[in-house]
């Protein structure tokens, strides 16, 4: 009943960003400005000299990430993109995921935490090299207009991926859905100008905080969930930790970031 769909963990090199988030997915090059900011500089791809498509960084050893495996696969030119709002996360918030990693851990072993948290606002997709440039552009456009706004995410919630080969425990919106509906009917327009996925139909906006290889969403919920929901309403600041303004939105594509800020 809960496994709502999750977004934007398809591909494996999202969850390298353990570093890595938006992936997903605390505040490391996620919050920066400006493409692939913190990061070293890698150098041309040949492509920009002429060749033909340059290939993304990448690298399909499953075993650097826990046994993933990428839900499309990579092609040379094919970059994973991802459009997602990052969530800078504070010393507070991360005493609040010790807390329940370590308790959820008693439920399922396996667990890891996130080292950088987003909200999703597309699914990942796939852009053909010389499509980021007018596909960003397009989103810089369709986004100057919005302000920036509160949400509150303090519902604990258990997600699968699509192909249910992952299992996530996140935070879930109870307030400013309306905002963050109204962002991704723009992304979503975006996305349609370039023929990709929009996102899902009636989506769960959620910052996830934690996940672990294979579908283990029935050990979590019930009683689990029920005890990591206590511990979210008992944890003295999450009241001011949990409403969130969101300043940035920012995408992903392949090693290249881009940040758009709100007004």
């Amino acid at each position: 009943a809960m496994s709502a769909a999750l977004v934007g963990y398809s591909s494996s090199e999202e969850e390298q960003e353990q570093e890595e988030e938006g992936g997903s997915r605390g505040g490391g090059a996620q919050g920066l400005p400006g493409a692939s900011a913190g990061r070293p500089r890698l150098p041309a791809p040949a492509g920009l000299l002429g060749d033909s498509d340059p290939e993304e960084a990448v690298s399909d050893d499953s075993s650097r990430h826990g046994g993933r495996v990428r839900g499309f696969p990579h092609e040379r030119g094919n970059w994973a993109t991802h459009v997602y709002l990052p969530y800078i996360a504070q010393e507070e918030f991360l005493e609040l995921l010790e807390l329940l990693v370590s308790h959820a851990r008693t439920y399922v072993p396996s667990l890891a935490a996130m080292e950088e948290f987003h909200l999703s606002l597309s699914q990942c997709v796939v852009l053909r090299y010389h499509w980021i440039e007018p596909f960003v552009r397009s989103l810089r456009e369709r986004l100057a207009a919005f302000h920036r706004f509160f949400c509150v995410a303090d519902q604990v919630k258990v997600y699968t991926n699509q192909n249910k080969t992952r299992t996530f425990i996140g935070l879930e919106v109870s307030a400013g859905h309306f905002q963050l509906l109204e962002l991704v009917s723009e992304v979503d327009g975006v996305l349609e100008e370039f023929d990709l996925p929009t996102f899902y139909k009636d989506p769960s906006f959620h910052i996830s905080l934690a996940w672990c290889v294979g579908d283990l969403s029935g050990r979590l919920e019930g009683q689990c969930l029920q005890e990591l929901q206590d511990i979210v309403d008992g944890f003295e600041e999450s009241a001011f930790l949990l409403r969130i303004q969101w300043e940035q939105i920012c995408c992903k594509s392949g090693n290249k970031y881009f940040s758009f800020p709100l007004r």
